[in-house]
């Protein structure tokens, strides 16, 4: 082949395959934020349950009802009964964080369909589930301790301290777990693998 035409042929693919990217679809950015959150929110709950309620039993959740501001029965973990009646409502706890878990990995799993071993090594995934968690504190640490009172951290003299130690721990999580998914690589999909923005 002459090289004048030789040059002209590769010119020819060379303005072919840049017009072809130029107009391909660039890959879309997956939003691992509300699947972090939920993550993150039932996580937490078994860190709090397994932690608090079991290994510490600092409180079960409805240790604090004699003091309560709605008026529930006080269930005493120190008798048999009392003990009964907090570990049941220490499962309904447990089994909604693992409904949570289970609503976040079934969210993470419909936004990514290729390639999921690599979505575990992800400082956005990770950052917000560090977040969800943080949430999970301000919420339970809002509603049942201060709002219902049903039970506190660390009952005695000096819980009011221990309650907002749990905020504060709260707060911190949710600020870290911002500024590590902020570090992150953006997790993007194919053309046509997209799912939509939470």
């Amino acid at each position: 082949m002459h090289p004048d035409a030789r040059h002209r042929q590769d010119g020819d693919r060379t303005m072919a395959t840049t017009a072809a990217t130029a107009h391909a679809p660039m890959a879309t950015p997956v939003s691992l934020k509300l699947p972090g959150l939920v993550l993150g929110v039932g996580l937490g709950g078994f860190v709090d349950g397994i932690l608090l309620h079991q290994i510490l039993q600092w409180h079960h959740m409805l240790t604090s009802t004699g003091h309560d501001h709605i008026g529930v029965k006080y269930y005493d973990p120190h008798t048999v009964s009392g003990l009964e009646m907090n570990t049941v409502w220490d499962g309904v706890f447990h089994a909604v964080c693992w409904i949570a878990v289970l609503v976040g990995l079934a969210v993470l799993y419909s936004r990514v369909t290729h390639d999921r071993r690599s979505v575990w090594g992800s400082r956005v995934l990770w950052g917000w589930i560090v977040a969800g968690w943080g949430l999970f504190n301000l919420v339970e640490g809002l509603l049942d301790h201060q709002v219902l009172g049903i039970h506190h951290v660390r009952g005695g003299p000096h819980q009011a301290w221990w309650d907002a130690g749990f905020l504060a721990l709260g707060v911190l999580l949710m600020i870290g777990g911002h500024l590590l998914q902020r570090s992150g690589r953006p997790l993007a999909l194919a053309p046509g693998r997209a799912t939509d923005e939470a």
